[in-house]
């Protein structure tokens, strides 16, 4: 029964594909203005968290860590259920997880449990985990002209997740006392279930089941040179974002900083990180995704630079501004890229595993930063962002060359 539901006409609509495309668009950008801040609430208040329940200093980011390992373990299952029962139905599975973070973090706070708060945050990564395929559901949506724009415009959505998220915890952590933040785990939860009622007006075309089966194997697409190139720049723009930002608030913490400024300073990052997709889709039609990718990484560098250069908070604000700006010219401009290597009915199973190739990237610089951070400091975290940074420099810059010898008139 569920999957007829999935076929029906509104989902199927094989008769003109981009007839709901507006509608679909408006509601995934507000949908994912909602969602984000679902992490924007994990990153700020995760580290802390986990320092107040964890019985050791060195698990305080252990949380953050389990959040990415849930984006990572959930991308492939999603893209599984996209598959079987539409993407609608994976949103309403996602949704249904960000909720149960929201619940889950507030009994483990007041609990003091943080075996507990770990399992929520789990839950929290499996709800990002479907929040940033809606950048792809957009791409779906729209005439391949069109798909850069969407996915971008999709991403702005994020503006408002990085204003909804720290604002929450500043005038929410305080409202359960003595149980700080499990007032603003509740109002997350709150907010999941707003974006539900938003993405249930979504509408979106599913590959039929023979197109599904005539797909190429994944190991046969994931060695595609284009793939490599786009899996590992994503790898890396998502990978130093998460690396630095989850040290970033107890890092603050550690240099004397006020958890307001932490908040606001999360909050800038945020915005950064989606602000640009007004325009970052129309920098990838004029000058080609490699390019916008390229000034991503370059981006990330000065950032690290930036945060070498003191203690200051402005030192942090401006690190993290600079982080989410290189974040939003990587990672969308990768996304672009990984469009590029499939053929539509590949779509749901080459997305969900370059996604989960991502995030379990990003779940071991996770695990690693928050165990650097406690035991040699701020600035071994920064040092060792260089490593992943240069190579995929240099594998974009070399994959550019080669492009450019096999089709010696694209610039």
């Amino acid at each position: 029964m569920p999957h007829n539901d999935a076929l029906s006409s509104t989902e199927s609509a094989s008769h003109d594909p981009y007839a709901n495309s507006k509608s679909n668009v408006a509601r995934l950008t507000i949908a994912q203005a909602l969602s984000g801040a679902n992490a924007v609430v994990v990153y700020a208040t995760g580290a802390i968290v986990g320092n107040m329940l964890s019985p050791s200093q060195a698990l305080a980011t252990l949380p953050i860590s389990i959040f990415v390992i849930g984006m990572a373990a959930c991308s492939l299952p999603a893209g599984a259920i996209a598959q079987r029962y539409g993407r609608r139905t994976a949103f309403m599975v996602g949704t249904g997880c960000g909720v149960l973070v929201g619940l889950l973090s507030a009994l483990a706070v007041v609990q003091g449990l943080f075996w507990l708060f770990c399992v929520a945050t789990f839950f929290g990564g499996a709800y990002a985990a479907v929040v940033l395929s809606f950048r792809f559901a957009a791409a779906d949506c729209v005439p391949p002209s069109q798909r850069p724009r969407a996915l971008s415009l999709v991403m702005a959505g994020g503006i408002v997740a990085g204003v909804i998220g720290p604002q929450l915890v500043t005038y929410t952590m305080n409202l359960w006392a003595p149980y700080t933040f499990a007032g603003t785990f509740m109002a997350q939860a709150a907010v999941a279930a707003l974006s539900a009622s938003i993405l249930v007006g979504v509408h979106l075309p599913n590959p039929a089941a023979e197109e599904a089966a005539n797909g190429r194997p994944i190991r046969e697409i994931a060695r595609q040179p284009e793939f490599l190139t786009a899996a590992g720049c994503g790898v890396v723009s998502y990978l130093l974002m998460n690396f630095l930002m989850t040290s970033a608030p107890l890092a603050m913490r550690m240099c004397g900083h006020s958890q307001e400024s932490s908040n606001l300073g999360i909050q800038w990052h945020v915005i950064a990180m989606y602000a640009p997709s007004f325009f970052t889709g129309r920098l990838i039609t004029h000058f080609g995704a490699p390019r916008v990718v390229m000034g991503g990484l370059l981006l990330t560098g000065l950032s690290v630079i930036v945060g070498l250069m003191g203690v200051d908070i402005t030192h942090f604000w401006l690190t993290l501004i600079l982080l989410g700006v290189g974040w939003n010219f990587g990672f969308i401009g990768a996304s672009t890229l990984v469009l590029e290597c499939h053929r539509p009915e590949e779509k749901n199973r080459v997305q969900s595993f370059n996604d989960f190739v991502v995030f379990g990237a990003v779940a071991f610089g996770s695990f690693l930063s928050g165990g650097l951070l406690t035991a040699y400091g701020w600035n071994t975290v920064l040092w060792l962002s260089f490593v992943p940074l240069v190579l995929a420099i240099l594998a974009l810059a070399r994959s550019e060359v080669k492009r450019g010898r096999a089709c010696p008139g694209v610039t």
